[in-house]
């Protein structure tokens, strides 16, 4: 059984619960720990008004790529917006923007109240009954905003019966993509967001030096996340998502459902993050449990050796793309590869991250989006051996008008493998 890292996200974006490898043992029930408290009060939610300022460039956005409304269900894009925090059922809830004038929700009648409780600005609710169909009242919007023909974008994980019921309720409209307006939006962090990413990084940090200095001989990898869950969550993170790799399992990126427990000399990979206010971090460590092997030094090493080319490559104005392939090229010049082709890094060299931890753009081969100030990233070129080990060192990076800015300092020693806050 392989583990889906984007399956932690999702899983762990709706539960403060943990997430781990493998079945609970004796370890599992250790203390958090003395000295760990909630780092997290000073930091300040998004405010109505920058919410408001989103709606009005998304707005300006609209009118720039032809778009009349943009409808988005529940999730981080809602959140985004309105602050609205809801969940996804067969039963319609939904948010439209138009492109000019007050946003307004579609929910069930019996949803209003709490609904209305969850919403930070807007006062334009339509409800629908049982036996009525939502997109009727996202025609009466739309309608009463003006609009009869047009262009409806949808970001992209509007599900298709939302689709179908756009078609029959408004026909005059074409149903297109929203992305150019919502990541127009999301993929540029204001100085808010970019705070509440520092505090979720340096929960995650200072929780991944407690557990450093509280391993133990036997551990399995359910006992390693259930003691970074414990940390993080004293700490203040919420949405907590761990993994943790032993050995041999540190060579599949995502992991392994064969048993794993932890012996002198073994790697220990840990990938783990926690959200702030509706913010992500995501940070991976490497660690040998005893005395390293030069062996693993060296790839240590070379992957962190990695991270500073990338670190470096990653200039305003520069493709992102670009990033990948001169991590790549070192790589392939120790001759690991080519390409994604293990030995070797077998995925990106990172992703963009920020109320979603996998966000677009991506540190990926081809992709031409060019880096500009506020895109943030997680910074992340592993080498993967089959049959020995595997490395990973992960920090997300912001891009400020000068290049880029660590959240989180990379550790420059596996005698030392924490690092520190940027």
């Amino acid at each position: 059984m392989i583990i889906n890292k984007r399956d932690l996200l999702k899983l762990g974006a709706a539960s403060s619960g943990a997430l781990a490898l493998g079945g609970a043992s004796a370890f599992a029930s250790a203390e958090s720990g003395p000295g760990l408290q909630n780092i997290t009060g000073s930091a300040q939610p998004i405010g109505v008004a920058e919410r408001k300022a989103r709606v009005a460039k998304a707005q300006a956005l609209m009118q720039e790529k032809g778009l009349d409304a943009i409808l988005l269900e529940p999730g981080s894009a809602m959140l985004y917006f309105t602050g609205i925090r809801w969940w996804r059922s067969e039963r319609l809830t939904a948010v439209v923007i138009p492109r000019e004038g007050d946003i307004a929700v579609v929910t069930p009648y019996f949803e209003e109240p709490s609904v209305r409780e969850s919403m930070s600005f807007g006062d334009d609710v339509r409800t629908w009954h049982e036996h009525e169909s939502p997109f009727e009242r996202v025609a009466g919007i739309l309608k009463d905003r003006g609009l009869n023909a047009g262009k409806i974008g949808l970001e992209d994980t509007v599900r298709y019966f939302v689709v179908e019921g756009l078609k029959s309720a408004a026909p005059d409209f074409e149903i297109v993509s929203a992305l150019d307006v919502t990541l127009g939006c999301r993929m540029y962090k204001s100085a808010a967001e970019i705070a509440l990413m520092k505090k979720a990084n340096e929960v995650t940090l200072t929780a991944y030096s407690h557990v450093w200095g509280n391993l133990e001989v036997g551990m399995t990898p359910a006992d390693i996340t259930a003691l970074m869950a414990k940390a993080q969550g004293a700490l203040g993170g919420g949405g907590i998502w761990n993994m943790a790799l032993l050995a041999e399992a540190s060579a599949y990126p995502h992991g392994t459902g064969q048993p794993q427990t932890l012996k002198e000399g073994d790697i220990v990979l840990m990938d783990c993050g926690c959200n702030v206010h509706g913010y992500q971090s995501d940070i991976s460590r490497t660690f040998v449990f005893g005395e390293p092997t030069k062996r693993q030094r060296d790839v240590w090493n070379t992957v962190r050796r990695g991270q500073q080319i990338a670190f470096e490559t990653a200039q305003v104005g520069t493709p992102a793309g670009k990033v990948d392939d001169a991590v790549r090229r070192m790589y392939e010049g120790l001759g690991y590869g080519p390409g994604y082709k293990t030995p070797g890094l077998s995925h990106r060299t990172g992703h963009g991250i920020g109320m979603d931890g996998h966000e677009s753009v991506n540190f990926v081969h081809g992709e031409a989006t060019p880096l500009a100030p506020g895109m943030c990233f997680s910074n992340e070129p592993g080498l993967y051996i089959y049959g020995e080990f595997g490395v990973r060192l992960e920090d997300c990076i912001h891009m400020t008008e000068a290049g880029p800015a660590w959240f989180t300092v990379p550790p420059e020693s596996l005698d030392s493998p924490i690092g520190r806050m940027g």
